[in-house]
């Protein structure tokens, strides 16, 4: 569903090069909820960004089913959802139904269709209430959850989440997990990052781990646990820095 090969990526300001992403290699079956992780500057986002089309990377390839990201770009557009942590691009003077329907009509979804997609979304973000409010008044959790219904309102094929329950209260966070199990069910291909180890434990099937823009691994969740011992992804990937080991 996804292939990332041989990928590179740099910054470059007035004084240094930054290589953000440096040679970096995996596969995402279709399916599969893959955990992100790694520490502030590791190259999560900019990989994130570059499957999503917004960063094209200096080396290498990348396909998002079947759809090369430099090439074919708008078709990989049409199958991703995506939602960047902070970024939630959402208008403030808009009400949250007026700013689902702005971005559903983007992806042409008929009135029908996305009312009732709406209607879904709504209710399983338990936000019914506030869905003729203006989006300028909500607090940030609240915000997060319109955020999060933009990013999946034409049904996507691949969804991009990269810290996806920032400023979520605790019960929003656990509403949030159980509608990431649904759209696995539905057959649903996704990627988030996060810094909460639990939830990367308990939902990933995958996990990628990065570490100063390159890969320390990728492969099952289970593998991982058995080879090291244990299912502690903080002790995991504080270890394998100090050990200075990959498994790439």
């Amino acid at each position: 569903m996804i292939d990332v090969v041989n990928v590179t990526k740099k910054f470059q300001d007035r004084k240094k090069s930054t290589t953000a992403v440096d040679h970096v290699s995996f596969h995402v079956g279709k399916g599969r909820i893959v955990g992100l992780v790694g520490e502030n500057g590791a190259g999560k986002t900019t990989i994130l960004r570059s499957i999503a089309t917004l960063v094209s990377q200096d080396e290498g390839t990348i396909s998002v089913a079947g759809y090369d990201t430099l090439k074919q770009a708008e078709e990989v557009k049409n199958h991703i959802g995506v939602l960047f942590g902070g970024e939630t691009g959402l208008y403030d003077r808009l009400t949250a139904r007026e700013n689902l329907l702005y971005f559903g009509g983007l992806y042409g979804l008929p009135k029908h269709t996305l009312k009732n997609r709406i209607d879904d979304l709504s209710q399983r973000f338990g936000m019914r209430k506030e869905l003729d409010r203006t989006v300028g008044g909500f607090s940030r959790g609240m915000r997060q959850k319109v955020a999060i219904a933009r990013a999946v309102i034409h049904d996507p094929e691949v969804i991009l989440f990269d810290e996806p329950t920032t400023g979520l209260d605790i019960t929003s966070a656990n509403v949030f997990r159980d509608f990431t199990r649904q759209l696995q069910k539905e057959g649903k291909t996704i990627i988030f990052s996060s810094h909460i180890m639990d939830e990367v434990r308990n939902l990933s099937d995958d996990l990628i781990l990065m570490h100063q823009g390159q890969l320390l691994y990728s492969g099952t969740a289970e593998a991982l646990y058995e080879k090291e011992g244990t299912d502690d992804l903080n002790y995991i990937f504080m270890s394998n820095i100090v050990r200075g080991e990959t498994y790439v």
